[in-house]
């Protein structure tokens, strides 16, 4: 299966970007799928999960009110939504197959990286 992620950036403080991740080789009716980043010189951090059903998703605490996940199953294809940006959101995000929130799965599940960056 591949994971492919675009829409990242260089954004200012305060601005928007929305990352896209499209799948294939599998269908999102039944997997979840997770967005985390990692920043240099920082451990990876999950950032997002939605579940099969679309319904329910679960957010880190440091992105909670700014970031909203969703996804579309008939383009096979999971969106970020990043608001109000931060300095401290510039990182290489990654789709990954699967739920990032406690456990990072296997590189294997990841896509290829979007790299989004904050500055004035």
């Amino acid at each position: 299966f591949q994971l492919v992620e675009s829409g990242g950036g260089l954004v200012q403080p305060g601005g928007s970007l929305r990352l896209s991740c499209a799948a294939s080789g599998f269908t999102l009716d039944y997997y979840a799928i997770g967005w985390f980043r990692q920043a240099p010189g920082k451990e990876p951090e999950g950032v997002s999960c939605i579940l099969p059903s679309g319904e329910n998703t679960n957010y880190a605490d440091s992105v909670k009110g700014r970031f909203t996940t969703s996804k579309n199953n008939a383009k096979n294809t999971v969106y970020l939504q990043m608001n109000s940006l931060k300095p401290e959101d510039t990182a290489i995000y990654y789709c990954v197959k699967g739920c990032p929130m406690s456990t990072i799965p296997p590189s294997d599940y990841w896509g290829q990286g979007t790299q989004v960056t904050v500055s004035s």
